[in-house]
């Protein structure tokens, strides 16, 4: 008998849990170890060796790509689904260069996910049909070297304010007090904020938020 494929499922809307979670343990080949929307309870989970993560984009407080990005910094190597409404090809940028294996879409038909699931746990990089030509021009802009796009919408509302503050030259532990949050949660969304923008540095990211509401085009440093 074939071993079934484990999966954690991660959104922050207990409706799209429970509807995906009823879809796969109602399909021979795999076992749901759990469903969350919080990344304290999924690294529990992830103790029991999943097979695969999937995981929603737009999730609070920290989105999918926040997610990932921690994860994947804490040493996490499990194969990563990204389950999403978004059909933005910066989205899916940001998502492949967070190192997701599979972008699928809410709106797919239930036996078409399930069926890319089970590619992606077959070691194949998939994404949902209606994105196939965004990721083709994804792949042409970067054989041709034109820059992926920057963009400060993909920001959550907490980080515009603290990259508006780094603008103004703010230091974390100025940020931290002005917003009333922890210098290591400002230091949290500070990278957050670069890896979301794919910047190198504070300084980047302060020139990319002045330049962006200044009107002023922005090429990737």
């Amino acid at each position: 008998m074939t071993e079934k494929l484990k999966v954690i499922l991660v959104d922050d809307q207990s409706l799209c849990r429970r509807g995906l979670s009823e879809l796969l343990a109602n399909c021979y080949d795999f076992t749901v170890l759990g469903t969350t929307g919080n990344i304290d309870e999924l690294r529990t989970l992830c103790v029991e060796k999943p097979d695969l993560l999937i995981i929603d984009l737009r999730m609070k407080p920290l989105d999918g790509i926040a997610v990932i990005t921690q994860l994947r910094s804490e040493g996490c190597t499990i194969p990563i689904v990204m389950l999403t409404m978004s059909d933005s090809e910066v989205d899916l940028s940001n998502a492949i260069r967070a190192g997701v294996r599979g972008y699928l879409l809410k709106d797919m038909a239930p036996e078409d996910v399930v069926d890319s699931i089970r590619r992606v746990a077959a070691g194949e990089l998939v994404v949902a049909p209606a994105m196939t030509v965004k990721m083709i021009d994804l792949l042409r802009g970067e054989q041709s070297g034109q820059e992926p796009k920057n963009s400060l919408k993909l920001l959550t509302e907490r980080e515009r304010e603290i990259i508006q503050l780094l603008a103004r030259g703010e230091s974390n532990k100025v940020i931290a007090q002005n917003l009333s949050i922890s210098y290591d949660t400002v230091k949290q969304h500070v990278r957050h904020i670069l890896t979301k923008l794919n910047l190198s540095s504070r300084v980047k990211a302060a020139v990319l938020f002045t330049k962006e509401n200044s009107g002023e085009s922005t090429p990737r440093p």
